[in-house]
This record gives C-alpha cells, sequence and structure tokens, in this order.
C-alpha cells in the first residue's frame, strides 16, 4: 500500500514538473520522474553518465547560487527594515510638528497670564487686602488670584512636558535615521554579494558547451530524483490526509498561477518572484500577512511535524532557512528556485529539509468550530503550535 501511494505520488509531481519544463527548461529543482523504460546501453558518445569535471561544475554552481539566495535573504531583510524605519521617521516628524504647534500654543498662553499678573501690579494678597474697602471683595480677589496661581503653575508643568516629549520624538528620529542609514548600508552589500555570485555561475554557464549544458542539466534533475525518492521512502507522506483551508486554498491557488514566471532576487511580483517573494505574496493573496524573508517565516510562523503538514504550509529548507517553497499536496511543493530559472513544481523532499511552518493555526480552531456546528466530524486539519524536526 505504501509502495503503490509513493509510486502514485512520485507520477503525480512528475507530471506537473513535465509540463512546467516544457515551458522553462533546465528547472532547479525538478520534481522527480517515474524511470524511464529499459534500453539498450548507451555508447559512450551519448552517455549522460556525469564525468568527474561536470560534476564538479555542478557543485560549484549549486554553491554559487547557495550563496546567492541566502545574500538575497539578507537583502530582504535589510529592506524590510528600512522600510519599517522609513514609516517611523515619518511617524516621528509628524509628532515632532504636532508637539512644536502645542509648545507655541502653550507658550502663548504662558507669556498671556504672564500679562495679566504684570497689568495686576503683582501685589501680594496683603497689599490688596490693605487697600480695598471691602473685606468680601479682597476675599474674592484673592480666591481669583490663587487660581491663577494654580491655573499657571499646571501650565508650566504641562509647557515642561511638552518639550521634554518634542526632545524625545527628536532623539527617536535621530535614531531611527541612523538605523536606516545601517540598513542602506546591509542591502548595498550584500546586493554586491548577489551580483558577484550570480555574475560567477553566470560566467561558468557560459563556458560550456551546449552539450554540457543538457548533461548538467540531467545532473541536476538526478540529484533532485534521488533526494525525492529517498525522502518518500522513509514514508514521510504515509498517512497524510489534511485537507487545506480556505486561506490556504487561495494561497495555494496563486502560487500556482505564477509557475513559468521567472525568478528575480529581490523581487516580490507580479512579473518577477524570489523565493520568499513568492510564499509572502501567495499568502497576502490568501489573506494572511506574514514575514517577508524565509528565515523570518522560520523563526515566526508557527512550526508543524512534516507528517502533519497540508496545501498551503511553507517548507523551510537549508539549515540556514534560506530557501522557502509552498506544500501543495501529493508530496510537491511549487517555489522559485533560482536565477536562470522558473517558478516550477517540484519535489517537496528535493532539497534538504529544515522544517514546516504554518501560516494559518488558528484557522484550525474555526474548522473545527465548523465541523462541530455541522455535526461532522473534526480533527481533519494537523494541529498548529507544535515544535518539529525536519524528518
Amino acid at each position: 500500500m505504501k509502495s503503490g501511494r509513493r509510486l502514485l505520488t512520485t507520477t503525480a509531481v512528475a507530471v506537473v514538473c513535465a509540463i512546467t519544463v516544457l515551458a522553462a527548461p533546465g528547472a532547479a529543482f525538478a520534481a522527480p520522474t517515474p524511470p524511464p523504460p529499459p534500453a539498450p546501453a548507451p555508447s559512450a558518445s551519448t552517455d549522460v553518465a556525469p564525468s568527474k569535471d561536470l560534476e564538479a561544475v555542478r557543485e560549484k554552481l549549486d554553491g554559487l547560487y547557495r550563496a546567492a539566495a541566502v545574500a538575497t535573504e539578507e537583502y530582504n531583510a535589510a529592506e524590510e527594515k528600512t522600510e519599517q524605519q522609513s514609516t517611523e521617521i515619518a511617524r516621528l516628524a509628524k509628532k515632532i510638528a504636532e508637539g512644536r504647534k502645542r509648545l507655541d500654543e502653550l507658550k502663548d498662553r504662558a507669556g498671556a497670564a504672564a500679562a495679566s499678573q504684570y497689568r495686576g501690579g503683582g501685589l501680594p494678597p496683603e497689599a490688596h487686602l490693605m487697600l480695598s474697602d471691602d473685606p468680601q471683595e479682597f476675599l474674592v480677589g484673592a480666591g481669583r488670584i490663587r487660581q491663577g496661581q494654580h491655573a499657571t503653575r499646571g501650565l508650566l508643568g504641562e509647557t515642561r512636558r511638552a518639550q521634554e516629549d518634542l526632545e524625545q520624538y527628536a532623539q527617536d528620529a535621530g535614531t531611527q535615521l541612523r538605523k536606516l542609514e545601517a540598513g542602506r548600508k546591509a542591502k548595498a552589500k550584500a546586493q554586491r554579494k548577489i551580483e558577484k555570485q550570480i555574475a560567477a555561475a553566470e560566467k561558468i554557464e557560459s563556458e560550456l558547451e551546449q552539450e554540457e549544458k543538457e548533461r548538467l542539466a540531467e545532473l541536476e534533475r538526478r540529484a533532485a530524483e534521488k533526494a525525492q525518492s529517498a525522502w518518500l521512502d522513509s514514508g514521510v507522506l504515509d498517512g497524510i490526509g489534511a485537507q487545506a483551508t480556505e486561506q490556504g486554498r487561495k494561497a495555494v491557488a496563486y502560487a500556482t498561477a505564477q509557475i513559468g514566471k521567472p525568478y528575480e532576487w529581490g523581487a516580490e511580483g507580479p512579473k518577477t518572484y524570489d523565493c520568499s517573494g513568492l510564499t509572502s505574496q501567495a499568502w497576502k493573496a490568501g489573506g494572511q500577512g506574514i514575514p517577508r524573508t524565509s528565515q523570518e517565516q522560520w523563526k515566526r510562523l508557527t512550526r508543524v511535524a512534516v507528517a502533519e503538514m497540508r496545501p498551503g504550509d511553507l517548507v523551510i529548507y537549508f539549515e540556514d532557512a534560506s530557501h522557502v517553497g509552498m506544500y501543495v499536496g501529493d508530496g510537491a511543493i511549487v517555489h522559485a528556485p533560482r536565477p536562470g530559472r522558473t517558478i516550477t513544481i517540484a519535489g517537496a523532499g528535493s532539497m534538504p529539509i529544515l522544517g514546516v511552518v504554518r501560516p494559518d493555526p488558528d484557522a484550525d480552531k474555526t474548522d473545527d468550530k465548523d465541523e462541530s456546528d455541522k455535526g461532522g466530524k473534526s480533527g481533519e486539519n494537523g494541529k498548529g503550535g507544535r515544535k518539529a524536526g525536519a524528518n
């Protein structure tokens, strides 16, 4: 039963992947395909078995593009921070303008109070008593003087607090400006790293003959297939049957609609995407905001066991969480692989899995309530909040 399921899963992924590859040949992380029918042993001139030199090239390219992916997520993180800091600076600038206006009003009121006191001669209450013919008039006037003194002290205190607030806003704005400048430098540094790694990879690929490029693509396909087969053989998908939530279905629909569009580092659509740009925009379309980068998605979203994942969940790859794809069911993901490739379907196990995260864990409770209201059985979906390893 398990082997039949694995064969069905592998075949389904391969069919979708094959359609994608026809539109954009040479996908970086192609999904596995069924083994070809037996054929006579190829001759030396047509054998696609890798030479040691070509395998070294594949490993070199993989390393360069992996480094570019890491730098891309650094760039995305810096960009997200600069956007947040720019928003905060704008908020503080508004507060500073409002504070200055308020301080000017308080100073005007304080000036008016001082002028009023000056016109009254500034005499103490005892002097007013001696000069007054009517003690009752004195008592009323003395009360008003005390009220005025209290009001003046309150006005001075309010002015002092407004001045302190204004100074704090200015300090905060200065801090945010310094962070903004640091973020811009981090973005520029990451961009240089990305461009350097991609340029080095493109130079290597440009020096290959067409036949070598085809053999290299075959090496990539076989490496992905081997990893996916090992992952499926582990039995990790046995028993998986959780259905996507409404938000998850919308996210999957958005992501799969982008298949065939080019990868571009730092891009969030609509024409090009990088890996986390695709997943963050897909979930935005699903009505759920999530962090922009794969590292932050891994840090801040609810983790679930691989055996409990459902369509719409995000699969995080590599120890540094530098790549992400969206699980679409049947052991497959949709993802934006790397520069020079297009958005495609691939085997979820074709790369080293760090873990799985769920953007909409609260939907479990809603779904359970809906099922209960209908008199149905709940618990079909995986439970959010569990910490889990990769496999």
